[in-house]
């Protein structure tokens, strides 16, 4: 039997979102992001994104660009409801929905009657009339199909406004939809490889699925077949309807450039007490640190190593974290962004060796009690002496 899936995306999310709570936004260029002097743009409304502004870049730069772009800080707590509400619909005509970001997700519609371009229309419009949020859908045979056909149906309604498109993609047709598109619309390939892909006249997703496993292994090692795989259209992955956290991480974007020791030690210090307690919520441990440091320059580097044992307890976090803080980063070498996160998340308990049983023990029963006094009174009910202001 076919699947028949459907991929939407929230055209614009974040701007429509805004748009809602102020209308007078609407076709405006504005942009939503953090502060113009520091922050960076998150997401642009579409008569923005004709001047030339799109998302990640600099909220300076910008302004530069558009001297009378509108900036509007975030609303968390809004995207976040919007998401679920969205999500929600989604679930009321399937349970296998696989969210895989607070304004997309896949569903599986296979088992249901009609065709998944009937359902698309249905969905597009329930959230049009229920919620006020525009949105694109694209239907294919699988996640891969369904995916890109999203994204050539918003390419193919213009820049002025949000696309409100619908793609879809009949059974046995993925590799001739795929066929004409550039390499790099094709999932794995980045600039780098379709920049590789050109020096062996490989232009199109076609030219790729003319290729042999053999020679794509050839140049690309083991990443070779499974770009001929994709490039044909063929992908059997599943609907997955719950996402295993790989990493969980906290990045702070200074005011000011700063070269001062003391406060880059007390934001990881935050950044690690924050990062365990969402660990400690899911029942998850980490082993492999990370720190991600951005100069003033913005040039990025990231840094990562990995504890002896998983953890998800604050300090042995900060420990490591600074071990790189201070190998990596030069004293007086301005920073702008500093962050911190963990990897290699698992939930079985801790394997002790012979050695470290009695110390772990110790350990452990003073954290669970600690953990257990800040669960009934408080975070602020028990505190290490470095922490208290005298």
């Amino acid at each position: 039997m076919n699947r028949k899936i459907i991929h939407i995306d929230l055209d614009a999310f974040y701007c429509a979102v805004e748009e809602l709570h102020d209308p007078t936004l609407r076709g405006k260029a504005f942009a939503v992001g953090g502060k113009a002097n520091r922050g960076v743009i998150v997401s642009c409304s579409y008569a923005a994104r004709q001047l030339g502004i799109h998302s990640a870049m600099p909220s300076s730069r910008a302004v530069r660009l558009c001297p009378h772009l509108i900036i509007v800080s975030r609303r968390h707590g809004d995207y976040s409801t919007k998401s679920r509400q969205v999500m929600e619909i989604l679930r009321s005509f399937t349970p296998l929905v696989e969210q895989i970001s607070i304004d997309e997700a896949f569903l599986d519609i296979s088992s249901l009657k009609e065709s998944g371009e009937t359902y698309a229309r249905i969905l597009q419009k329930k959230i049009s009339d229920e919620l006020g949020l525009p949105s694109s859908f694209g239907v294919a045979s699988n996640k891969l199909v369904a995916k890109i056909a999203t994204n050539v149906g918003k390419a193919s309604q213009g820049k002025n406004d949000y696309p409100k498109a619908i793609q879809a993609v009949p059974p046995g047709a993925e590799a001739a939809f795929l066929a004409p598109l550039p390499a790099e619309a094709l999932w794995g390939v980045g600039p780098k490889t379709a920049a590789r892909l050109e020096d062996l006249s490989i232009f199109t997703i076609g030219d790729v699925a003319k290729q042999s496993n053999e020679d794509l292994r050839g140049h690309f090692g083991k990443v070779g077949p499974d770009l001929v795989r994709r490039a044909r259209g063929i992908d059997t992955r599943k609907v997955q309807t719950s996402r295993v956290a790989k990493s969980v991480s906290k990045e702070v974007t200074f005011s000011r450039d700063t070269t001062d020791e003391n406060k880059l030690k007390e934001t990881m210090r935050w950044q690690s007490k924050s990062i365990s307690k969402r660990l400690k919520k899911s029942n998850l441990t980490g082993a492999t640190i990370k720190i991600k440091i951005r100069w003033s320059d913005f040039t990025t580097i990231s840094r990562q190593s990995t504890l002896p044992q998983p953890t998800n307890n604050p300090d042995p976090i900060f420990n490591t974290a600074i071990q790189l803080l201070n190998k990596y980063w030069k004293p007086r070498r301005p920073i702008r962004l500093l962050g911190l996160g963990i990897s290699g998340l698992q939930s079985p308990p801790r394997q002790l060796t012979l050695w470290e049983i009695p110390k772990y023990d110790n350990q452990s029963n003073l954290q669970a009690a600690v953990n257990e006094l800040r669960k009934r009174y408080g975070d602020q009910s028990i505190r290490k002496a470095r922490d208290l202001d005298f």
